[in-house]
């Protein structure tokens, strides 16, 4: 599958942005969806994900403001960044991981899609 990510951008604190990221040559509902990220000089970083069956998990420095969703019908999953503080500037990448079948478990990466947030 391969996934493309778009929507970031530069907002200022306070405000919100909604990445989105499309998915193509997979099943898009049997694949478990998440949103990482990765800030200069540190690791990548689980910020979101959410289940074959619509189940998220959101880590904790956002909880309360990140969402996220998925739109099977669109081969979309979403992440809606609310009240984004100067900590949340990152690169975001899309993730995909491959549920039941041949190929149970395989992961795709997006290209990514900066997001600074700065006055």
């Amino acid at each position: 599958v391969q996934l493309v990510e778009s929507g970031g951008g530069l907002v200022e604190p306070g405000g919100s942005l909604r990445l989105s990221c499309t998915a193509s040559g997979g099943i898009f509902s049997n694949y478990a969806m998440g949103w990482y990220r990765q800030a200069p000089g540190r690791q990548r970083e689980l910020v979101a994900r959410i289940s074959i069956s619509g189940i998220t998990n959101t880590v904790d420095s956002v909880k309360g403001r990140f969402f996220i969703s998925r739109d099977n019908a669109k081969n979309t999953v979403y992440l809606q960044m609310n009240s984004l503080k100067p900590e949340d500037t990152a690169v975001y990448y899309c993730n995909s991981r491959e549920g039941p079948g041949n190929g149970y478990g395989n992961e795709n990466w997006g290209q990514g899609t900066q997001v600074t947030v700065s006055s």
